[in-house]
């Protein structure tokens, strides 16, 4: 059983994550400030840090809440689909697109944090990140039944990556990128080519 310490401790975490999650979904990843956080929820700023070890660590929390809500947006579009596994990777890319389009800010906190291969990152984090990838290497495996592993692994980041910059250019209106109301059909082309043996 938890001491009261330990409830204080992880009450404040939980109230300190639904905080930074609010100014997220409204401001941005940039606008997470330790005094705003410290007034949003009665704390003083150093105990914020506390519970976390700095404010990436709580961006990250809520990033993890964000990667459990994406994957559960991809895997539903599948439920009960008898789709071919190309069909598949379009169908998982529009529930991909849907989600950054209803939830731009907290989808580019996911990729604006500072985070890279050479950081210790949180195996809750990995794992979340590769629950997604599964979603993703499933009908890829399926498409290429010879590949090992380690192929389906790098086709499964490509198409991600191939998925998500178009994603990103469109919704951000980069010259470079296409037009919002035909990100879809260029995703849809894109996966269909690489996927076509």
């Amino acid at each position: 059983m938890a001491s009261k310490t330990e409830k204080r401790r992880e009450d404040l975490r939980e109230n300190l994550t639904n905080a930074a999650e609010q100014i997220i979904v409204t401001h941005g990843v940039r606008a997470i400030k330790a005094r705003d956080l410290a007034g949003m929820v009665g704390c003083s700023v150093g105990a914020i840090y506390n519970v976390f070890h700095d404010l990436n660590e709580l961006v990250m929390a809520v990033n993890g809440r964000t990667f459990r809500r994406l994957g559960a947006t991809v895997a539903d579009a599948l439920d009960g689909s008898e789709a071919t596994p190309q069909e598949q990777l379009i169908i998982m890319s529009g529930a991909y697109l849907e989600f950054a389009h209803e939830n731009t800010l907290a989808w580019r906190a996911l990729f604006d944090l500072k985070m890279s291969t050479d950081m210790a990152v949180p195996q809750w984090y990995l794992r979340e990140l590769g629950a997604l990838f599964a979603l993703i290497g499933k009908p890829i495996s399926a498409i290429f039944p010879d590949w090992d592993q380690d192929q389906i692994d790098l086709m499964t980041r490509a198409l991600f990556s191939s998925v998500h910059g178009i994603v990103l250019l469109g919704l951000e209106k980069r010259i470079s990128g296409v037009p919002v109301d035909q990100i879809e059909k260029m995703i849809a082309a894109v996966l269909t080519n690489i996927t076509t043996q």
